[in-house]
């Protein structure tokens, strides 16, 4: 009686994500298109200067040498390096972010914003209107009474009910026009501490001095012309920036107005690029049909190819939706990890030890056709050393899942997993 219970139980589990999933074509209805749909032949590495110099100018935002870029892990580190950043403005702040929610962080982080506004600094913010609807009403007024301008991205309106889906998955912060930060971190509790625990999360961010500032202020000003139809300039927020380093590095935004899906681009063309390895730590893993041959190509050359994705997630539809296109990449010698002690919520993939694409896309439909995201890259060896021992560290806290354990999952795992394949485009 138990079993047939139980069986019931994930019957209904199984029709209810598939209701989920017809919810979202219903609030997103239109066809997605792929611009690239034939695979990318690359008769060079990543590490060579042709693929440099391609991928500089593929999107209209070169990669830019002089940089110095920090990796942030956890938001032990990533939140007194912002708070630090933060302190040093003296003309502008510009500050764009998915979620922004009341708590011990907004309570660090609002008075300093109102401390600011109110010395003269402009203070400019840009907050996705989903994701900042737990912060407080007390906290928003002494936001703007303070005289910070605090702008809520694509409000719930009777007129926009078909771009309800469109969010500002966007993470950016410029203080100056001269110190930029970006990753995956939203402005929540969840992101504090060093993940120790299920309810702290494993991330990422970076802090970002030289040339490709201005890029990332760039991509700032995209939506904050097109949320209040003002244009920001000058040295106060476009200053001359000398080298600070020695990286290449780029910064450019993403969303559904992007005709030729340069983030997905740049994956298909690193992928194609590589010839000694390939390592993807993301929270979001979806692969399309052209990515998953795009790397069982690259297995075929005898790239090694690592996929890190979350053992713990918040949206489970994605990780069922993910798995189901593990089979592929598995018998073509692709090794999996989930990660165990917290939810993982990076986005980074290292090339050939010398390329990496971070930021905020996820590897994901959503991400490369649905949301407004941006992204942070860098050519560069060093730097590339850093997160490759980032991965190596989060490895040990992952469990590889082996072939053998994969196929044999039980029927209704495969039946949700595959029900959520079914709707991938706009997961």
């Amino acid at each position: 009686m138990a079993k047939g219970k139980n069986r019931v139980g994930r019957i209904l589990k199984i029709l209810a994500l598939v209701v989920a999933a017809l919810m979202v074509v219903i609030f997103f209805p239109r066809r997605i298109e792929k611009p690239v749909k034939k695979a990318i032949k690359c008769e060079y590495a990543a590490g060579d200067i042709a693929f440099r110099e391609s991928i500089s100018h593929l999107l209209g935002r070169p990669l830019l040498p002089g940089n110095r870029v920090e990796t942030l892990i956890n938001g032990d580190k990533i939140f007194p390096a912002m708070i630090e950043t933060l302190q040093t403005a003296h003309k502008t702040i510009t500050l764009e972010n998915f979620i922004f929610r009341s708590g011990e962080l907004s309570a660090k982080l609002v008075p300093i914003l109102c401390d600011k506004a109110k010395a003269g600094v402009q203070v400019h913010v840009i907050m996705d209107s989903m994701g900042c609807a737990k912060l407080k009403q007390e906290e928003l007024d002494r936001l703007e009474s303070a005289g910070v301008q605090f702008v809520k991205y694509n409000r719930p309106e009777w007129h926009k009910l078909l771009r309800v889906n469109h969010r500002d998955h966007r993470k950016i912060l410029v203080v100056d026009g001269r110190t930029g930060m970006t990753g995956g971190a939203c402005l929540a509790d969840e992101w504090m501490g060093n993940a120790n625990s299920k309810k702290q999360w494993r991330d990422t961010h970076y802090r970002v001095l030289g040339p490709a500032v201005g890029e990332l202020q760039g991509v700032f000003m995209e939506n904050w012309i097109q949320t209040e139809h003002e244009v920001l300039h000058g040295n106060n927020y476009f200053p001359a920036l000398e080298p600070a380093g020695t990286m290449y590095a780029r910064s450019y935004g993403t969303g559904p107005w992007d005709g030729i899906e340069g983030a997905r681009l740049v994956y298909l063309y690193s992928i194609a690029a590589a010839r000694k390895n390939i390592r993807i730590a993301h929270s979001y893993f979806v692969p399309d049909g052209l990515v998953i041959d795009t790397l069982i190509a690259a297995r075929r050359r005898g790239v090694k190819v690592e996929i890190m994705t979350p053992g713990v997630i918040d949206a489970n539809v994605v990780r069922r939706a993910s798995r189901a296109r593990w089979n592929e990449l598995m018998d073509a010698g692709v090794i999996f990890y989930e990660y165990q002690p917290s939810l993982f919520h990076c986005k980074v993939m290292i090339v050939d030890d010398v390329w990496v694409t971070a930021g905020t896309v996820n590897f994901d439909d959503r991400s490369f056709r649905i949301n407004d995201e941006n992204t942070l890259e860098v050519w560069d060896r060093p730097f590339a050393a850093e997160q490759i021992a980032a991965f190596e560290a989060d490895k040990q806290k992952c469990r590889e899942i082996k072939p053998g354990e994969y196929k044999a999952r039980p029927w209704y795992v495969k039946a949700a997993e595959q029900a959520a394949s079914y709707f991938r485009a706009w997961l």
